[in-house]
Order: C-alpha cells, then structure tokens, then sequence
C-alpha cells in the first residue's frame, strides 16, 4: 500500500505539472513506466485509492444522466453589452459599497461544471442545470486530467469552473473527424453532456476553475483569496485576474482582455467583473437570476487593426475635452471608419496611444469607435501631448479629477454642442438643425442659447446660404412642433453631464416636473437606481448655476414638458420590450406607444432583464442574443393578438 501511495502521489504531481503548470519534468516514457506499475498493482491487490490516476479513463455508456442537488445554488450572471450598463452596475454597487474593488476574469464560452470534494477527495461532478440541481457528469469528468482527485482541504467544498475545448485540441480533432464539430463551445458542451464517457476523453476538454460555491469554513474573505485558494489546492486557473480599486481600472482591464482574447486558445466572448468583498456580496444579494455583485460585459462589437494618424481634442458641451484619433481608413462592420475616441489623457497613457502606432478598434451599436489598446509601436511613433489651453479660444484649461475642461462658456464648440444635443432625436428632436446649421446660427445671429432657437422666422433662415423656402419653413415648424415635449425627453435634451436617457427617464418618474426636480437633494438623487453621486452632484451643481437657472426659465416661456401617465396593469404591465428588425404595418415609434400604453417599458437593447422581444424583417444581433437568452420572442401577429387588435 506504501508504494501505491508513493506511485500515486508521484504520478499526480506530474500530472499537475504537464496538464496544469505546462511544464512537465519528466518524458512521457517515464510517467507511462511509473503508470503501468500502478495499474499492476491494483489489478493484483484489487485495491484502487481514491485519487489513482487510474480512474481517469472513460467507462460504460450511460442510459442517463442522473440528477444532483447543488449544495449551495449556482446562479448566472446579467449581462452588460454597453458601457451605459456597466455603468449602471457600478452605480448600484456603490451605493452599497461606496469603495468597491473589483477583480476582473475573463468569461470563457463553454459549459459551467460544480466539483465537489468531501475529506480532500473529489465525489461528484455536475453542470450548472437550473442552479439548484444539475446533470451529474462524474464519469465524463474523470476522463479529464487537468483538476486534481484530491486536494489538501479536508472539509466539503464545491467549486466552480468552465468546461471548455482549447481551439489548437478542435482543430486537430476536426482534422481526423467523420463529422467535424462546428465551434468549441458546443465541442465542450457535447463532450460533457455525452452519455458516453469514451466520447468525452476522444475530445479532450480541461476545465478552468475560477470561483468557490459552498465552502464548509474558512471561505476566503475575497475574490482574489478564492482564486489564489484554487491554485493553491492544485485547481487549473487561467492566470488573469485583475483586481481594480476603480472603475477606470476596471474598463482598462475590459479591454485588456478585450485585446488579448486573439492570441490565447480558449474561446472566449467577454469579461467577468465581480465585486471583491466576499461580506459586502450578501449585502447586496441576488435576485431571482443573477448576484447583484457580478457583471458579465460581452464583447459583441466588431474589431479591427489600424494607424493613429494623429490625435486632435474636442470640445464637448460641457466644455470637456476629448481626444480623437484620427485613423488611417479601414473597413469595419459595413462602413469606413476614419476616427476613433479615447475618454481622456488619462485614457491614452494607459492605453500606451502614439501617433503612428497600430491600435484595436472597435464599433458597435452604430456609434463611432473606440480604441481599445495599442496592438504595437513603429519607428516614427510619436507621444500625445497633454494641452494646456484650449485649441479653439485660447483660455488656459482646468482640471476636474480624470478630465480637462475649457471653462469658457462662449467657447464655440461648446455652443455648437449644446446646441447640437438639445435639438437630437432623443432630445427636442427638431429635425432639419444638424451641427453644420447650428455653427450657421451662431456665427451669424449670435445664437448661443437653445432657448433662442424660438425666436427664429422665416426670414431670418432665408438670409443663412443653403436656405430656401421649403427648407426655412421645415426648420420653423419643427422648431414649434418641439414645443410639445414630454418631460424626460426635455430633462435630457438640457444637456446635464452624465444625464442620459435611462437617468432622465428616472427623474421624470420620479420628480414628475422641472420645478420638483431644481429643488431636489442629493439624497433624493442618489435613491434612485440609475443615479450615482457623481451625478447627482452634477445634478444639483446645474441647478444651482445661476445661467443654467436663467435659461431654464427661458425655455420654459416657450416649451411645457409633458409627465407620461403611468399605466397601472395593462396587458403587458411588468414586460420589459425589445423592438428589433422591420415590422411589416407598424412604424417603431407607433410599436413603442402600443407597448408603453399597455403597460410595458421599452429598452433599447437585450439585457438580461428583457421579458420579451417584438422581432420583425431583418432582426440581427439583438434577436440572437434573446434566442440565445431563452427570452419569448413575439412577431407583429402575435404583438396585435395580445393587445386584441384585429
């Protein structure tokens, strides 16, 4: 027995260090002469310990899967796919934990699996299942060499990992097979959920381990101290895990990931992001799907490879400054693309940005790219500088945490921009005045208000070039027709840094008017899901700006925001809607009333709160990740049938 225990723990350890660690210390013949020493052994005493690499071979064939009850429930994780949701997970956190740390995975696309392990063996592997109960899978994942049969934890411990097969392993399999398999999260998943255990070890999944579900005592009090637990314990981890004191630390870590993902050989589609504080994760809690404390950002966008030509900074509304890159042109997700944005110089120092050096683009949701890290320098790259005065009118900068500001409110981009926005499709919406005529307006009527806007005629628009009749009229009656507003689109369209759609739409909820909301605190504020301190200062400072008040009033001369009645019940009261694709009779403004009058809130993109997707002709991305969410997905016929509309 002494020197099967001696084989055993010998072979294990090689085995750690070939299939683990990449780095074996000892050939192959070797192993294989100690292997066959150990097998004589138990074929001769009928004596097998519990952690023989010997049980590392595929049995019989099951008839089925039995099911197991997981000790502690596995829950999956909500989804973000815009930098607006990420956001807003930051912001529900923090209230919470006003200092969070984060650490930052990457998400492998393959089949979650729960190890479990009672006096520092391994018993029983199952997959996630419905998180209460899962498939046991033991005998598939014996065939699998990369996680250890015992452990030095001796008490009951499940752990968490990702089933997967590495890309080099599908290709070589694909190469020989009669039906070569399509991608290698199904390859794992079909491996693993094979009722043939033989068919498991022919595909040769590993499993990455990166979480600890139930731990009898002593549970890590942090992420990190679960992930350097794994290793520890002879657990196979990816070797990335970034732990973050904030936010930015966070996003730069994203796109690390995001930059890297090419050259590793697992299949990969995201970033995990998971609140460090083990303690502070019960505070937050769960809900009936996801932790509140953990975020999964997928990378669904398009990238591409290309050269910073240079770098120029703009003026926004605010009067921030952003860099933009502009970009040697390159073909990406149907158009040119010829800039670029970073979020400031903070932004291209860590990003390494040069003029001249080859940088990962990205583009989704049809807005302009961003540059997600530079890819690699070039003899003649040259650094960014940092400006000190404005590039448009000169007055010195300031700085505000991260960010530098022109504090000059005259400042012509400003005024453009503020123009600009007031006047966008999710704002006033006033057709027909672009960034092109707002300059106009400005530089030749002094505009530099939007309350301005309606004190416009006809025959002041008739002396602008490019204006004829038809189109000074246009302008006109869209400028009056703004003039009925409701009252979300208006608190947005005031252009308040860090007010976007989902925040203004909270507000209007919550205040129900301009007044109620220029009184508010900071408290109130902060009580609402989407509203962080951050913005909420900003907020209350706006409100408290003597010119903001001014033109406010102004505004409010010509335009009464209208409150959205809130529909109690309805048919569709609770639903959260996604529109997407071409409805064959109803225009997606005229869905989107139908849907709100019923009760429902519509949202712009598929999140893992969607109850329910209203598809139409030519639905992309946006139907598959429903389908892929398990989320009900509705046609027009069936959109009218609920709402009993012949």
């Amino acid at each position: 027995m002494d020197r099967m225990r001696e084989l055993v723990d010998k072979l294990n350890r090689w085995a750690h260090e070939y299939y683990v660690l990449d780095d074996p210390s000892v050939p192959d013949s070797e192993y294989d002469r100690y292997y066959d020493e150990l097998k004589e052994l138990e074929e001769r005493t009928g004596t097998v310990l519990p952690d023989s690499p010997t049980r590392r071979v595929g049995g019989e064939p099951l008839k089925a899967f039995s099911r197991h009850a997981h000790i502690s429930r596995l829950y999956s994780l909500d989804k973000a796919v815009t930098s607006e949701e990420l956001d807003s997970f930051f912001t529900r956190v923090k209230k919470v934990v006003p200092d969070a740390e984060y650490t930052v995975e990457y998400k492998f696309d393959g089949l979650t699996m729960c190890l479990t392990y009672e006096g520092g063996a391994f018993v029983r592997a199952t997959t996630r299942g419905n998180g209460v109960e899962g498939e046991d899978v033991t005998a598939q994942c014996l065939t699998i060499k990369s996680f250890p049969l015992s452990i030095p934890y001796k008490g009951v411990v499940e752990v968490k990992g990702e089933a997967v097969i590495r890309l080099s392993v599908l290709k070589e399999y694909n190469s020989t097979a009669a039906e070569p398999l399509k991608n290698a999260r199904n390859a794992a998943a079909g491996a693993i959920r094979n009722l043939d255990p033989a068919v498991t070890a022919k595909r040769r999944p590993d499993i990455y381990f990166y979480d600890i579900n139930y731990m009898q005592d002593g549970m890590p009090s942090t992420q990190q101290g679960c992930f350097d637990w794994l290793k520890q314990n002879g657990f196979r981890v990816f070797p990335f895990c970034r732990l973050c004191r904030t936010e930015a630390d966070v996003r730069d870590a994203i796109n690390e990931i995001e930059v890297e993902r090419r050259n590793i050989d697992v299949l990969t589609d995201g970033a995990v992001v998971k609140l460090n504080d083990v303690a502070a994760r019960g505070v937050l809690g769960y809900t009936d799907k996801f932790p509140r404390w953990a975020i999964a950002y997928k990378f669904e966008a398009e990238e591409c490879v290309t050269t910073v030509r240079d770098v120029r900074w703009q003026v926004g509304r605010t009067g921030k400054l952003t860099p933009l890159a502009d970009l040697e042109p390159v073909e990406l997700a149907g158009v040119t693309v010829r800039k670029a944005t970073l979020n400031n110089y903070g932004d291209i120092l860590r990003k390494d940005v040069k003029k001249g050096s080859k940088v990962l683009i990205r583009r989704s949701n049809e807005v302009i790219p961003e540059i997600l890290g530079t890819v690699e320098h070039v003899p003649g790259s040259v650094d960014v500088q940092k400006p000190s005065v404005c590039p448009f009118c000169g007055t010195p900068l300031t700085e505000v945490g991260a960010n530098i500001f022109c504090p000059n409110r005259d400042c012509r981009p400003r005024i453009i921009a503020k123009l600009e926005h007031f006047c966008s499709k999710g704002a006033m919406d006033i057709e027909g005045l672009s960034e092109m005529t707002a300059g106009l307006l400005h530089d030749s009527f002094g505009l530099t208000h939007a309350s301005q806007l309606y004190t416009l005629t006809k025959d002041m628009l008739l002396k602008l070039e490019g204006f004829k009749a038809k189109k000074a009229q246009n302008l006109i009656s869209a400028i009056q027709k703004s003039r009925s507003v409701t009252l979300d689109r208006f608190i947005y369209a005031l252009g308040i840094e860090g007010v976007g759609k989902v925040a203004a739409a909270d507000l209007a909820s919550a205040f129900g008017g301009v007044e109620a909301l220029a009184f508010a605190q900071k408290e109130q504020l902060t009580a609402l899901d989407n509203i962080g301190e951050v913005t909420a200062d900003a907020i209350y400072r706006w409100f408290h700006d003597g010119e903001n008040i001014k033109e406010l009033n102004a505004l409010l001369e010509y335009i009464v925001p209208e409150v959205k009645a809130k529909v109690e019940g309805g048919i569709l009261a609770g639903q959260m809607v996604v529109l997407t694709g071409t409805l064959p009779t109803y225009k997606r403004s005229e869905a989107q009333k139908l849907i709100e009058s019923n009760g429902g809130v519509c949202q712009s993109s598929v999140t893992g709160k969607t109850t329910l997707v209203l598809a139409g002709e030519e639905a992309g991305s946006k139907l598959e990740k429903a389908q892929k969410l398990g989320i009900k997905i509705i046609d027009e016929a069936e959109f009218k049938a609920m709402l009993g509309i012949n």
